[in-house]
């Protein structure tokens, strides 16, 4: 599974000029799915976002995670990051999951991360796209700060 990371200090959903999500601060996550990821590949990838340490401490460095600052996170489906692109000039679509396992894997995801939060007492801090949409996202990046996560 693959996750396009950004801190941002916001970001936002459009579908059809209506905004369905939105965040604070916090992290866009732009999600690809591979047909060899199953649920154990969401949780690996969910832990690594919610631990991984891209937040700035007092001194400017990188030492703190989403889970510590408790900033909110907005999770969206793009199945184009699992495309092939290594030769020609046109993407080959082959390494992107069905779109039904791609789905449930997405809307697996998406219920860990709330289910989490809610644990915390942070209900409502976890967003995310629509699976299947046009969706126009708009974020401002923080940093800019953008990393690529990868689950075996």
């Amino acid at each position: 599974m693959i996750g396009l990371l950004q801190r941002v200090v916001e970001a936002r959903v459009q579908i059809k000029g209506e905004i369905t999500a939105a965040i604070g601060s916090g992290l866009l996550v732009l999600v690809g799915i591979r047909p060899t990821d199953t649920e154990i590949s969401a949780i690996a990838l969910l832990t690594r976002l919610l631990h991984y340490r891209i937040f700035s401490d007092s001194a400017g460095r990188m030492n703190h995670s989403l889970s510590e600052t408790q900033g909110e996170l907005l999770l969206v489906p793009q199945f184009t990051l699992a495309v092939d692109t290594r030769k020609g000039l046109r993407p080959g679509f082959s390494g992107a999951a069905p779109p039904l396992q791609a789905c449930l894997l997405f809307e697996f995801l998406v219920a860990q991360a709330q289910a989490q939060a809610q644990a915390k007492g942070r209900q409502g801090s976890v967003k995310s796209g629509i699976f299947g949409a046009n969706m126009q996202i708009s974020l401002t990046n923080d940093g800019p700060v953008t990393f690529w996560l990868e689950t075996d």
